[in-house]
């Protein structure tokens, strides 16, 4: 199973969120549950920055090997940085994807819903195969 940390908010779309607790910016990538479900990845398309993002959107795309899968903002906001390094190495998804392999950072507006905490995020991908 996949290293889960506990810092760290998730979604049911297995993206992962970090710096709520500053309320102001976070940073959004996609887990390593969801790294190993697509395979190798070779391609990421990640959204703009200056952009305006509601929570739930389609905000780029992973290729792999194996599929495309769609990434969502996970709260809403403006995005404020995208990770360059992941553009020019897609393959940070697969070898560090709760630290160099980062997507983007969003300065949240509202109150971010419906993330999950490590532990619930554990078992919703305990229950998947």
């Amino acid at each position: 199973m996949s290293n889960i940390p506990d810092e760290l908010s998730y979604t049911k779309e297995h993206e992962w969120v970090a710096g709520l607790d500053d309320g102001i910016t976070v940073t959004v990538g996609i887990t390593a549950y969801a790294a190993e479900a697509l395979g190798d990845v070779v391609y990421v398309q990640l959204p703009e920055a200056g952009s305006s993002v509601a929570a739930g959107d389609s905000v780029g795309e992973v290729e792999s090997t194996k599929s495309v899968s769609e990434i969502y903002a996970p709260v809403g906001g403006e995005i404020v940085e995208v990770n360059q390094a992941i553009v020019d190495d897609p393959s940070l998804a697969n070898s560090d994807p709760y630290g160099e392999g980062w997507m983007f950072r969003v300065r949240i507006e509202g109150d971010p819903e419906d993330l999950l905490s490590a532990a619930e995020y554990t078992a919703l991908t305990s229950g998947e195969s």
